[in-house]
């Protein structure tokens, strides 16, 4: 009887098998974090410190000129003979109207950090302010939302820019798959299908990873300190940990189930919420001071913007910048792939000028009005003579806020309220990163499996459980400045890549593939939690678009 020969490997055997190592490799390296973390919490927690003094000591420098040179790459490619080059066809239009578009850009800049820092920073800044200025006078005050301003302004929509930009470009004009690897073509060809480009999306994803990881460490925190504000519930890790479990629970039922009418009905419930918030504290608040205060801010900020930017201290040895700056451009860069991906399937038949301008300055705004009403009521009070914020951020920063509502009529409900909006951005981003993540690491899988997706859905809680066990607030800090420093490189190259691909440009450009229209977009090219649970087509606008939450 003849012996049947084993069928030769076919192109989809192949690609699985280039696929799995991505995945694999990236799988494995975060589980040795995990069980790093969790049995030898100590040791993991002072090697990730060390990693952090040695990043923040020796490259310091680095991350202020990499973010700077982002912003001013950025700047130059709007207002350049590039900036009219469309994310698409030359003759496509935009896929959502601009007013949608603004909507969504500002829910890409709302999330867990934003709400956890709205008062915290700026009180933090006003008792222990950087440089020279006397802690806790007007000076600090301008100071404090001056450098607030900073840390969630430009810069990091800059960083968010470039690889959202290099997405779009060679998703929608180039025809290349939505993952971070291909937009390095034009700088290594077709090595990007091989084992260099498989390495970027390895670097890739475990930044993701431990951004992802420090917001819903950060977000746990403050859940419990807000269910403590209103319900009375332990503070502790314990409860903290708690919470995690809780949540990833709900996030993974939604990520396996398909729910997607609740999915929609969380993001807009965010939206919703956030303005809510925002709207009782500046009506119940000083609100003539709070105007007052957002100009002010503003033109601090302008003014001061470069020498903010290139600001370190190496005469008097402070740890200020470490632990703001620092950190801040880490926690950016570590978020780049993520929300990237988000903002690149939003922009689809945009110029370069208009996505720039609408990226860098939406978001940004929404930022400095947050934080002029919670920092600025914070700031006031304080100024006033009245130390009960001050004592609370001193104590704990995650109930910096619930001290500050604390003292509006209806407290009670304003931190339900904001208690509410922590868990429902908590639940989103969780969400949205798992199908992100597995889309990642399955070669920008329409539908990763539900293992995949499973998969990261408990090792992106573990690695948020293993931080706080390890160093707290401070551990989720650390981690993110340490695993950001690789794929800041990449940013780089990135930014190498997609100035070479459009010096190239012919007048009308012939795409080397065939780029997916709007109804045919990857899901790696739609939002993560619209792909994640979607049924109808990506492109239908009245579908809306769940973004990620830092």
């Amino acid at each position: 009887m003849p012996t049947r020969l084993p069928d030769a490997p076919t192109a989809a055997t192949l690609t699985l098998e280039v696929h799995s190592v991505v995945l694999y490799l990236s799988m494995a390296i975060i589980a040795i974090c995990v069980l790093w973390g969790l049995l030898n919490p100590d040791g993991f927690g002072a090697a990730a410190t060390a990693a952090m003094n040695f990043t923040t000591e020796s490259f310091g420098w680095y991350y202020l000129l990499a973010v700077l040179a982002f912003l001013i790459f950025c700047v130059y490619l709007a207002f350049s003979r590039h900036g009219s080059v469309k994310l698409g066809r030359d003759d496509e239009e935009p896929e959502f109207s601009r007013s949608s578009w603004f909507a969504m850009l500002f829910s890409a800049g709302m999330g867990i950090g934003l709400v956890f820092w709205g008062v915290a920073e700026p009180v933090s800044h006003y008792l222990t302010p950087p440089g020279n200025v006397e802690a806790q006078t007007a000076d600090a005050a301008r100071t404090a939302l001056k450098y607030s301003f900073f840390h969630w302004g430009l810069h990091p929509w800059a960083i968010y820019s470039v690889v959202a930009l290099s997405i779009a470009y060679f998703s929608f004009r180039r025809g290349e798959k939505a993952l971070i690897s291909r937009t390095f073509r034009p700088l290594l060809g077709d090595r990007v299908e091989g084992p260099v480009g498989k390495l970027i999306d390895v670097l890739a994803i475990i930044a993701t990873v431990f951004g992802v990881a420090a917001s819903l460490g950060f977000g746990a925190v403050q859940i419990n300190s807000g269910l403590n504000s209103a319900f009375g519930l332990s503070v502790g890790v314990p409860t903290q940990l708690t919470i995690i479990g809780v949540v990833t629970v709900l996030y993974l039922i939604s990520a396996s189930t398909g729910l997607t009418r609740g999915i929609q009905i969380l993001s807009n419930t965010n939206m919703v919420l956030a303005a809510l918030l925002m709207l009782a504290v500046f009506v119940l608040g000083p609100t003539r001071f709070l105007l007052e205060t957002f100009t002010t801010s503003v033109g601090g900020y302008a003014q001061d913007l470069i020498s903010m930017s290139t600001r370190l201290t190496p005469f008097s040895g402070k740890t200020w910048v470490g632990g703001w700056t620092l950190f801040y451009w880490a926690w950016w860069i570590a978020w780049a792939p993520f929300v990237g991906l988000f903002i690149a399937r939003i922009s689809r038949g945009r110029t370069i000028k208009e996505f720039v301008t609408g990226v860098l300055l939406v978001p940004s705004l929404v930022s400095f009005a947050w934080f002029s009403v919670f920092g600025g009521s914070a700031l006031q009070k304080s100024l006033t003579g009245d130390s009960a914020v001050m004592d609370a951020t001193k104590a704990d920063v995650s109930t910096a806020l619930f001290a500050l509502l604390g003292h509006f009529p209806l407290s009670g409900v304003l931190v339900v309220l904001a208690t509410l909006l922590i868990a429902s951005f908590f639940i989103t981003s969780a969400d949205s990163a798992t199908y992100v993540l597995g889309s990642l690491s399955s070669e920008g899988s329409e539908n990763p499996s539900g293992r995949v997706k499973l998969g990261w859905g408990v090792l992106q809680s573990l690695i948020a459980v293993a931080l706080l066990l390890s160093g707290g607030l401070s551990g989720l800090q650390n981690a993110s400045i340490v695993a950001a420093l690789p794929f800041s490189v990449i940013m780089l190259g990135m930014c190498v890549s997609l100035m070479r691909a459009l010096q190239s440009e012919n007048r009308t450009p012939r795409p080397t593939r065939t780029a997916p229209s709007p109804a045919q977009a990857s899901p790696a090219q739609a939002s993560p939690a619209q792909a994640s649970h979607a049924t109808a087509s990506p492109a239908d606008p009245a579908r809306p678009v769940t973004p990620p939450t830092p």
